[in-house]
Order: structure tokens, then sequence, then C-alpha cells
């Protein structure tokens, strides 16, 4: 079991990861990665049961699935130093060839992907059809799915949250990065959610809220939903968090969803962020 500071120092490095994987590769989507890293550090080093050696079925595991794909540098790095492949693949990031695209994409291969995740809107539907397969195999372990409050704005979601009300597909925790921004503004410029909470629950869910940025509350909150399945009703956690993270130019602005750092701010960046588990040098790299 993983202590709350071993957490904080791996979800240092993991936004030391992604810095410079978007810097390197000159693009890709720090913004929201950086604002997520507590939740994803705390749901694969300590709470989900899951194994790196990876069978695509997921039987008799814990299942996690990314639907707001671009947040892919942060899924990297975090399958990567869970040991699901090798650190140095990280510096492959978005080139040719490389089986860490963009979005998370099957074809390649990659272990701990089970389904494509470019087009936003797509993941809780797969999510909910995974946990009602793994009822149908009297299989106990958990389906887990993040997704971003942004894409909460495609009307799929919605299809998938009354189905699974309805199905009591209670072996099912989503999660909603609540950072209020998406890539052309805030979420009430672009198309304002209402009352999210409210709406989860009039829709039949077991709702919880946290401040995802605070690792003992990712954490706590986390225990307490795998507490509430089994009882008839999905799961879904409202994250509040800031976009940018950890990195005072990027925090809490729109402005960084899908920019990378040149070298100067990768360097402004890095400076912020402390070094804990020992970075992957790049051939011929430079920050």
């Amino acid at each position: 079991m993983a202590e709350i500071q071993e957490l904080k120092s791996t979800a240092s490095q993991v936004r030391r990861d992604i810095i410079r994987m978007v810097y390197y590769a000159t693009c890709g989507h720090p913004g929201a990665s950086l604002g997520c890293t507590e939740f994803l550090t705390a749901l694969y080093f300590e709470v989900m049961d899951h194994d790196p050696k990876f069978n695509m079925d997921g039987k008799n595991e814990d299942v996690f699935f990314l639907s707001n794909g671009h947040i892919s540098p942060l899924w990297y790095s975090i399958l990567s130093r869970s040991g699901y492949f090798e650190r140095d693949e990280m510096s492959t990031f978005r080139k040719l060839n490389s089986r860490l695209q963009g979005h998370p994409a099957t074809h390649e291969g990659l272990p701990g992907v089970r389904v494509a995740s470019g087009s936003l809107g797509q993941g809780l539907s797969v999510a909910v059809g995974t946990a009602l397969a793994k009822k149908l195999d009297n299989d106990s372990k958990t389906v887990y799915v993040l997704t971003g409050d942004g894409e909460l704005q495609e009307g799929q979601n919605w299809e998938a949250i009354m189905f699974a009300a309805h199905h009591k597909v209670d072996n099912l925790i989503a999660t909603v990065d609540w950072n209020g921004q998406q890539i052309d503004g805030s979420n009430d410029d672009v198309l304002s959610l209402g009352d999210l909470p409210g709406k989860w629950r009039t829709f039949g869910w077991e709702v919880l809220e946290m401040d995802g940025n605070i690792m003992e509350e990712v954490l706590t909150t986390l225990k307490k939903a795998k507490a509430l399945t089994g009882k008839g009703k999905p799961i879904v956690i409202l994250m509040k968090t800031s976009m940018g993270h950890g990195v005072d130019f990027m925090a809490g602005t729109h402005k960084w969803h899908g920019k990378a750092p040149n070298k100067e701010q990768a360097i402004a960046a890095l400076a912020q962020l402390e070094e804990t588990l020992g970075d992957y040098v790049y051939e011929n790299g430079d920050v």
C-alpha cells in the first residue's frame, strides 16, 4: 500500500514526464493532463486491482477507460511507471509509427489500452458495456472511466447515464474532470453544464464530489466510491481540478489545453516540479 507522500512524489514525476513528452513532440495536451495527475496516480498505484502483464479482456481485474483521450501523456506516464511498458518508450510520444499516439489507439497494441479514445463522448458507453459484461461473467471487479466535463455536452453520455442507472450497473465508477474549461474557453461560455451534481442524481446515480488536486481527498473519495459499489446504483465522482495544476503559468486557463511549451517554458515548468523517481533522458535532449 503506497503512502500519501509516495503518491505525491509519483505525481510530481508524472508531471515532469508530461511536460517533457509534450515539449519534445512539440504538440499535445498538457493542461488537463497536469490537472488529472493526482487522480490517475492514486487510481493505478493504490486503488485499482490491475495487472501490468495485460490481458485485453480484463477478466478478474479492475479495468480503466480514458474517455478524454487527449490527456494521453498523463496516461502513458502512469502506464509506463506502473510497469506496462519500458520508460524509454515515452520518448516516442506522437512520433511516426509510435505506439504512443496523440490519442490512445489499439492497433499498435500498447499494453493498458483497450479502446481507442480520440472521439469524445464515447468512453462512458464503453465502460457501461464492460461493466455489464463483468456482471454476466460473475466477475466481481470494478470498471472505472474518466471523462472530461466538456465532453458531457455530447448527448451519447446522457443515454449511457440513463441506461446505467436503469440497469443498476453498480460495478461502475465514473469520474468527471470538472475543471470548467474546454478547448475554446470556459464551459459556461461554450455550453453551460448547469447543475451537474443535480443532473447525475436525477438520472439515478450515486454522486460524490472531491478536489482532484489534493491527493488525500482523491484517495479517500476513491475508496468511498469503491465501498458504494454493489448497492444498486452506478457511482460518479465529480472531480474539481485546475487545468495545468502544478505549473503556475499553465494553471487555471484553457490556453494550455492543446499547446506545447517552448524550451524556456519547459525549463520553467520543470523547475516547479520535483524530480522524484528519475527522468528518462532523451537522446540529444536539451530539457
